[in-house]
């Protein structure tokens, strides 16, 4: 969790010096998830995540170097530097993107999940997405078609009540989005979205039950993102106040205060910890400056198909 919060501290200030262009959307305050989450999966596991997903690439394995290359546009990037902060992508780890989509990445969720059930493969999919998704035609299908096929795969969804910037009662008739998705005849249950341990815990218990044929299940996850939707968002739609209530339950003084009291972990190994992470985002950072760019003539490659 200090791993993501930190990087993307320093994204913020690279993004406010013209570093890093484009959309870039930060998941300052939800790090409990991506960490719940990913120690819950195994190696062969699929992610499929959204356009906020930093941290769920770098829980999931993926080179910090490689994903702020990305953010760079370099060619060292994991995708290339084609797909920038929303569409990290990493087909040996079997992270199947970041999706600028809202709700994109369900349908390839369960077509990943179709296959392994067709081919009868034991691994899980696991597909992360926002509350705003569940406004989305692409929800409702998804969910009723997993369900129907009883397919091996984990809804997450990172219910953080805002979507973009309309608050969740204002956007749906029934907030409690477990109730919703219990609908459709799956094992549903909400989980504190800011306890990294409730939310392991949480996703250990949905995959050894799914692993054992049981069909999908659902997480809604109830967190809070401590900054706007976008770096392009003035934020107008929520008060200060709030936001600074939520960071009372920030995740990682919540896991260090956890740790300490367990004598897990001591101010020595914090300070240790806090320098590691800050060596690797600087050791990133200078590689993925110095990754080159995409040749101009190579930047229509891609867009059309080639003929033989």
């Amino acid at each position: 969790m200090i791993r993501i919060r930190r990087f993307e501290e320093r994204c913020v200030e690279l993004y406010s010096a013209g570093t890093i262009r484009g959309f870039m959307h930060l998941y300052i305050g939800e790090e409990a998830v991506a960490a719940g989450i990913m120690r819950a999966v195994t190696a062969e596991d699929q992610v499929v995540s959204t356009y906020r997903e930093h941290g769920h690439a770098l829980a999931r394995g993926l080179p910090m170097a490689a994903v702020l290359a990305e953010m760079y546009g370099r060619t060292t990037g994991c995708s290339g530097g084609r797909g920038g902060s929303m569409h990290l992508f990493d087909a040996g780890r079997r992270f199947y993107g970041g999706n600028a989509i809202v709700a994109g990445g369900l349908p390839v969720a369960v077509g990943l999940a179709l296959a392994d059930r067709m081919r009868s493969r034991p691994q899980a999919t696991v597909c992360l997405f926002g509350d705003g998704a569940v406004a989305e035609g692409e929800f409702h299908e998804c969910l009723n078609l997993a369900a129907l096929w009883r397919l091996p795969i984990l809804f997450c969804c990172e219910n953080n009540l805002y979507a973009m910037g309309t608050a969740i009662e204002y956007a749906q008739a029934e907030t409690d989005l477990a109730v919703r998705a219990a609908s459709y005849g799956m094992p549903s249950w909400p989980v504190d979205g800011m306890d990294a341990v409730a939310v392991a815990e949480a996703a250990e218990h949905a995959l050894e039950s799914i692993r054992n044929g049981s069909g999908p299940s659902f997480l809604e996850l109830r967190t809070y993102r401590f900054r706007a939707h976008s770096m392009y968002d003035p934020e107008r739609y929520r008060d200060k106040s709030e936001v600074e209530r939520w960071k009372q339950r920030d995740p990682i003084d919540r896991m260090t205060t956890l740790m300490r009291d367990d004598d897990e972990l001591t101010d020595r190994e914090l300070a240790k910890l806090e320098s590691e992470v800050a060596d690797e985002i600087t050791e990133a950072i200078t590689a993925a400056e110095a990754g080159p760019l995409e040749p101009v003539e190579d930047l229509t490659r891609f867009v059309y198909s080639e003929r033989s």
